[in-house]
């Protein structure tokens, strides 16, 4: 299904960072410049679009971008994100949503906060639920993805959690972990529910996986992407040193 937001054929396709005041502590808003840079190296316009809360959120991004934060932080981009209404709209129109960590964590149906495990309302956009974990998520990950053609693609990251998500039936893993804890210490990682995707790894994890990088602008455009032309063999040995690096730990 293709992005059907109203935009202008010659219009820049717009990478929304949301309220990276709130949910950017950790980085995370450098997927933006990823996803930003790899379609331009296409050949195709596009730009980043950072919002905060208080502005209105556009409804023609194709791609949304959630990032880590704190416990108030969640609550403060929920609640404004309902007020504004934009998000929403965008996804029945067929933009993407890519959440990180607290981000990942607000699309569910509920979070926890605080040392007293206050349950607060997500945005109900996964079929999840985030709870306070018996331990802290704490290191490098390394989770295998299974893309859509049926290859296989490991994902690295760094995950700082104390929520554990559980997936209900509605939402599929994004991987199964090899290295880490994952969503819940359970084998799997992230969750997939139509264009909404929620993952744990920083890193920018985009950054270090472009294969998912790719795939998340593929379901933003409507189309696969051809690879893109670069050193394979520095990207390779690179990533080949951090694979190694991970399965020592």
């Amino acid at each position: 299904m293709t992005n059907t937001a109203e935009t202008s054929p010659d219009a820049p396709i717009k990478i929304v960072v949301v309220y990276q005041s709130l949910l950017g502590i950790y980085g995370d808003q450098g997927n933006a410049k990823v996803l930003t840079k790899r379609l331009q190296w296409r050949g195709v316009d596009a730009q980043t679009v950072f919002v905060e809360p208080g502005e209105a959120l556009p409804a023609d991004g194709a791609v949304y971008l959630l990032g880590g934060g704190e416990d108030n932080a969640q609550t403060t981009a929920v609640r404004e994100l309902r007020r504004d209404g934009a998000l929403f709209a965008a996804l029945d129109a067929g933009a993407v949503l890519f959440a990180v960590c607290a981000g990942f964590q607000i699309c569910g149906h509920t979070f926890t906060i605080g040392e007293n495990d206050e349950v607060r309302d997500g945005l109900g956009l996964l079929d999840v639920t985030t709870r306070r974990g018996p331990r802290r998520a704490v290191g490098e990950i390394l989770t295998r993805w299974t893309k859509p053609d049926g290859a296989e693609s490991l994902i690295t990251g760094f995950e700082n959690h104390g929520g554990w998500t559980t997936l209900g039936p509605d939402a599929r893993p994004l991987a199964r972990v090899e290295v880490g804890i994952g969503n819940a210490a359970d084998g799997t990682e992230g969750a997939v529910q139509g264009r909404v995707i929620g993952t744990y790894p920083h890193g920018p994890v985009l950054a270090r996986n472009p294969d998912l990088a790719d795939w998340v602008l593929g379901l933003a455009l409507g189309r696969d992407l051809a690879p893109l032309p670069g050193p394979a063999a520095e990207h390779d040995g690179l990533r080949a040193e951090r694979l190694a690096f991970v399965r020592r730990r």
